[in-house]
């Protein structure tokens, strides 16, 4: 599973690539740039939707909470995937372009593939060890009630034997993608996603193996697409990875977990938020007339079904950084300006759309993952029209913050990367809801997208004020 949050990494292009850039239309740059990563991110919203799919139809409310409990655990292995994925790539990348000129450097970048390699699939082993040692009190940590957990240790205690895999098949992705082949990273993604979709299916509803049908396909569709991703790191088409360069190196895993920080943080941020929404949800749901099971089956539902909307999103986000970060670099502000002001036209159309699907249609979505009582229906139907409220301008943070990371102005980027969730919504999580019960958590949600548009509108009109956005170049 991917992090709908992270930034892929590429080798620089030769010159004679990078004309395009300068002079083709934006919106048909930014239309190829984009397709590929929307794809991806889609395929990465499958994997985390599909069991809710069939869990909801075959086992119901106490099942899709269940799932929910246990998202901090993948939330985890994303956080791992982009630190040792993202890190291990940029380091290849950049000593790979210094390599042009210097043989060692070339040879150095070797190091940083296997290393990240071996450091990606070591962490997803440790994590499976310790969640199989310390699950119950995990799951009781991340807001389980007595009759979801139940539901949840099966189900957790499956899906952690393929974390090793999950790691290396989303972090392997951003090296697999450093070498050359983004089309390869999208398949692997791809090809585990068809598999659980397909055994799901079997397990879930032909077999009736329950939660622990859903979480052995789940399982076997990450360890498809994990072997398939060390097969192609294994037969890399810019350098050939050997044994000798597997060998943990200080320096090289150093470098490696610099480079990485940040998307890693990020990620945890969200496990933080997760937890601290589940604990809410138990707490103020047991005194309310929804009692704990229905606030954490909705929310698990709801947050899944948003990131398939997300994905569009940080697609759009990601497929601008090239167009934005080369004309930049070649000073063609005017360029740059209109890239970020046609990326958000884009994302202002799907979130709007995104918007006008939540806000009329809540009951019908929430009834595609299994029937609930009214009481379930009514408090998923006002978290899709309270908590989700300003949709519509939920592509302002994504766009803007990868956009100043775009212009090497990271700090930006990351004040903007950590508003919505960690700096206004997870206080107003603790505030809001001793003030109005569980209607205090729906209404941290507007507030907080609120605040974060108005500050990355805020910052994107500052920036695009400057002098040099007026001129031609």
């Amino acid at each position: 599973m991917p992090n709908p949050q992270s930034t892929p990494t590429t080798s620089t292009p030769h010159a004679t690539r990078q004309t395009p850039l300068l002079s083709a239309p934006i919106p048909r740059l930014l239309l190829t740039f984009a397709l590929p990563s929307i794809v991806a991110m889609l395929v990465s919203s499958l994997y985390n939707i599909v069991d809710q799919f069939f869990i909801g139809q075959r086992i119901g409310e106490l099942g899709n909470a269940a799932t929910n409990i246990a998202f901090p655990l993948t939330t985890s292995c994303v956080a791992l995937a982009l630190l040792f994925g993202i890190g291990g790539a940029s380091a290849f990348n950049i000593a790979s372009g210094h390599g042009e000129h210097n043989p060692v450097e070339k040879e150095q970048a070797v190091y940083y593939m296997g290393n990240a390699v071996v450091l990606l699939f070591t962490c997803g082993l440790l994590l499976t060890l310790m969640t199989q040692l310390f699950l119950q009190p995990m799951l009781v940590f991340f807001g389980s009630p007595d009759d979801v957990l139940e539901y949840a240790k099966p189900y957790a205690r499956i899906v952690s034997l393929g974390f090793p895999f999950l790691i290396l098949t989303t972090g392997g992705g951003h090296l697999i993608r450093a070498d050359g082949r983004p089309k390869l990273t999208m398949l692997c993604n791809l090809s585990g996603a068809v598999i659980n979709t397909a055994l799901d299916a079997l397990f879930v509803f032909g077999l009736h193996w329950g939660m622990a049908g859903a979480a052995l396909a789940t399982v076997i569709g990450q360890v498809f697409s994990g072997c398939l991703a060390l097969w192609l790191l294994a037969h890399c088409q810019t350098v050939t990875l050997r044994a000798a360069h597997l060998r943990l190196r200080k320096t090289c895993a150093r470098r490696i977990v610099s480079l990485g920080a940040a998307p890693c943080i990020n990620q945890l941020a969200m496990m933080i938020l997760q937890i601290a929404m589940n604990q809410s949800l138990k707490y103020y749901g047991l005194r309310s007339p929804y009692g704990e099971a229905i606030p954490l089956a909705c929310v698990g539902i709801i947050t899944k079904v948003n990131q398939v909307f997300m994905s569009f999103i940080i697609g759009i986000s990601q497929g601008l950084q090239p167009i934005v970060s080369f004309n930049y670099g070649a000073r063609q502000y005017r360029r740059v300006k209109e890239g970020y002001l046609e990326a958000c036209a884009g994302g202002f159309i799907i979130a709007l759309a995104a918007f006008l699907l939540f806000q009329l249609a809540p009951r019908p979505i929430i009834s595609l993952f299994g029937k609930g009582s009214e009481a379930y229906y009514r408090f998923a139907a006002n978290y899709f029209r309270i908590f989700l409220f300003f949709t519509f301008l939920n592509f302002s943070q994504k766009i803007t913050s990868n956009f100043f990371t775009a212009i090497g102005k990271p700090r930006g980027g990351i004040l903007l990367s950590l508003t919505q969730q960690i700096l206004f919504l997870l206080p107003l999580l603790l505030i809001l809801p001793t003030l109005w019960g569980i209607d205090g958590i729906l209404y941290a949600g507007p507030i907080a997208d609120g605040a974060s548009a108005l500050l990355a509108f805020t910052m994107a009109a500052r920036e695009l004020s400057r002098e040099e956005y007026r001129q031609r170049k």
